[in-house]
């Protein structure tokens, strides 16, 4: 299904993140080399030293990485960074070289939905890659899944997975359906603005 036929493009798009770090060296190797992002920019604006960073020539950059995180900062506002990754043997790829890189708390799991590698970056920030399966279910859902099982077998554990939830269903019938709720959300919204004087 296109997406032109599930619903009208919204006027906003997320572009970018940008994390504050403690080693801005050894963060952009990370970025670099296990997950391919190019450095299209860095230099200082004040006192904070910024990279920039993206896999997307039509983006400057989708990672800015920032000097001045606190030494002693206890707890990670980032509850995750997620990348998409387009097929099984790329999530593979990738899941090599997040290893090679010494990514730490490298967990292969399946959400029914999507199947993805955690772990975490050299600063403790948990990352996401992940692939798309041809399903929904009810979410939340994690569960470890095996890596070391060929293509196939690995598809079928995830859809077996999937299938034990009450809302199961192909991905397409779930987008219609979001679809939908999306249309009135934002009916709804654009009603509400309006008899606010607020412009949609």
């Amino acid at each position: 299904m296109e997406k032109s036929n599930i619903i009208a493009s919204p006027q906003l798009a997320f572009s970018h993140l940008g994390l504050f770090v403690r080693d801005l060296a050894g963060m952009t190797r990370f970025y670099r080399d296990a997950l391919q992002f190019t450095v299209t920019d860095e230099g200082d604006l004040g006192a904070v030293q910024l990279v920039f960073l993206s896999r997307d020539p039509a983006e400057h950059h989708q990672i800015v990485l920032a000097s001045g995180r606190p030494a002693d900062l206890t707890f990670n506002i980032v509850n995750q960074i997620s990348f998409r990754a387009p097929d099984l043997g790329q999530l593979r790829r990738f899941h090599d070289r997040l290893l090679r890189a010494g990514a730490a708390d490298v967990a292969p799991v399946t959400h029914g939905n999507s199947i993805s590698i955690y772990c975490r970056d050299p600063e403790g920030n948990r990352l996401e890659v992940f692939m798309d399966t041809p399903w929904y279910c009810d979410q939340p859902l994690r569960e470890p899944i095996d890596f070391a099982c060929a293509d196939d077998a690995l598809m079928a554990q995830a859809e077996a997975i999937a299938r034990r939830f009450p809302k199961f269903m192909p991905r397409a019938q779930w987008q219609a359906q979001i679809a939908e709720r999306m249309r009135a959300d934002q009916a709804s919204t654009v009603s509400v603005s309006t008899s606010k004087g607020f412009f949609p």
